[in-house]
């Protein structure tokens, strides 16, 4: 099997697309890119933007439209040949994309393009890390207590990537770190911004702002608490770069974890919490250029991945 994630990833897009009228499953196509259904679930996304059911449940949509604009193929032949089991399953996952029912949009005589699938290996590495060797430590981070700010978002049509910003930017606006007690680093706020509760189905997941306790007593009943148990990370640093870059900066940083170093880590991604480490090198009044760091679970790969 190819080391390069992009081949892996790309190889499972063409199967995707090959397979739409058959059952399909991240069960099976992480078989498909031999990758472990957790560790593939957070490449896929990463890599394409989308959760892998999610992706699968467009493109049969994609495929439909076109049917429905350019052939004379009954609707629910349309479906079944799509992978929907009913034609009401059908209507509605095409009314909520399209905003119109199949039987309207094929009367109002839409000229449906193709809808071209993703192609990751047209992607360009990053324009921090491409081609650098990424330096990284590995940590074993004892079991935590966290307080913090909790917000439900998902990754469906990019939407983490519009509300965690803002997630950020109300909690830094209001001071709300303040309200945060019982902190294990009293003197220098170390604030993390946590992914966890990932539904690999539908995207979701769950991103919460906070910092590490020594206890959860006489806390605000809006803030949330969670323990967090002992893990195995690879902890990496974002470049030095200036605060207007930062965000960009981050999320490159990110993308080049799972396209360029877990290949040829000889880990995968364990499946818990995974989270982004701010302190004061993250603050743009105290420094030119900020920087900040990723830790990712991680466990050996297994043999179904090598």
């Amino acid at each position: 099997m190819d080391a390069d994630y992009y081949v892996r990833i790309q190889k499972t897009l063409d199967y995707i697309e090959d397979h739409l009228s058959a059952p399909l499953s991240l069960e099976c196509l992480a078989r498909v890119a031999c990758f472990s259904e957790f560790h593939f679930h957070r490449v896929f996304q990463i890599m394409v933007g989308e959760a892998v059911m999610e992706y699968v449940r467009k493109r049969r949509l994609a495929k439909a439209a076109y049917q429905i604009a350019h052939t004379d193929t009954r609707l629910i032949d349309i479906a079944l040949d799509n992978g929907f089991q009913s034609h009401e399953n059908f209507t509605r996952a095409f009314k909520k994309m399209f905003e119109r029912t199949p039987l309207a949009y094929r009367k109002q005589g839409i000229v449906t393009p193709v809808y071209a699938k993703v192609n990751v290996l047209q992607q360009k590495f990053n324009p921090y890390l491409g081609g650098i060797r990424m330096e990284y430590q590995l940590k074993t981070k004892p079991a935590f207590k966290l307080i913090g700010y909790e917000l439900q978002t998902t990754v469906k049509e990019g939407q983490n990537l519009r509300e965690i910003p803002a997630f950020w930017t109300s909690y830094i606006q209001e001071n709300k770190g303040s309200r945060i007690g019982n902190r294990v680093h009293a003197d220098t706020p170390i604030e993390l911004g946590l992914c966890t509760d990932f539904d690999m189905e539908s995207g979701a997941m769950s991103y919460i702002i906070g910092m590490e306790a020594t206890s959860f007593e006489g806390v605000p009943a809006d803030l949330v608490c969670r323990e967090f148990p002992e893990a195995k990370y690879a902890v990496f640093t974002t470049p030095k770069v200036a605060k207007e870059q930062f965000a960009a900066s981050i999320q490159s940083t990110w993308k080049a974890i799972f396209a360029e170093w877990f290949p040829h880590s000889g880990y995968e991604h364990a499946g818990g919490v995974e989270f982004e480490l701010y302190d004061e090198r993250s603050d743009p009044f105290q420094n030119e250029q900020v920087e900040m760091d990723i830790y990712i679970p991680i466990k050996s790969k297994s043999a179904a991945s090598v």
